[in-house]
């Protein structure tokens, strides 16, 4: 399994804040632009929750593991693996999701002068916070599930000494 790039996560944050800034700005000068809903901040910052205390309960378990605790409650590979791609997956939908709302709030900042836009300003700036918490969570959780490197680094792609 790959590790996730923080490269990969700012290009598609970028790009869907660029995306959605134009369409934004279209969609506001032809009509009014679509609401940010409260649910998004409120739905991101609930996965970020789930990803972190997912990782700091593997991570005790681990850490139990290796202490050869006699009560340590073991971590199987399996899950250890699908929580690392439950978190890469919320990840990538994250940064895209973030930064859908941050090229929308960009575009609502420029009337904060109604209380609706400012709410729904405030409600996309939300967004974005939940969104980046969801990327720390994820990159915590994948930073607790990795495994020790290889002392004698046998990778197949390398020769040997």
């Amino acid at each position: 399994m790959k590790q996730l790039r923080l490269k990969v996560l700012a290009g598609l944050f970028l790009a869907a804040g660029i995306v959605s800034w134009g369409a934004a700005r279209l969609w506001n000068s032809v009509g009014t632009l679509p609401s940010v809903p409260l649910a998004a901040p409120i739905v991101l910052a609930a996965i970020a929750a789930v990803l972190f205390a997912t990782a700091l309960s593997l991570r005790a378990r681990l850490k139990a593991q290796r202490e050869r605790r006699p009560d340590a409650k073991g971590v199987e590979p399996l899950m250890a693996a699908r929580a690392v791609v439950f978190g890469q997956a919320s990840a990538l939908v994250a940064a895209l999701v973030a930064g859908m709302y941050a090229g929308t709030g960009i575009v609502l900042l420029e009337s904060l002068d109604v209380p609706a836009r400012r709410d729904q300003a405030i409600y996309a700036a939300c967004a974005v916070l939940a969104g980046l918490a969801v990327i720390a969570a994820a990159l915590f959780l994948e930073r607790v599930c990795k495994l020790p490197e290889d002392d004698n680094h046998n990778d197949p792609g390398k020769a040997r000494a």
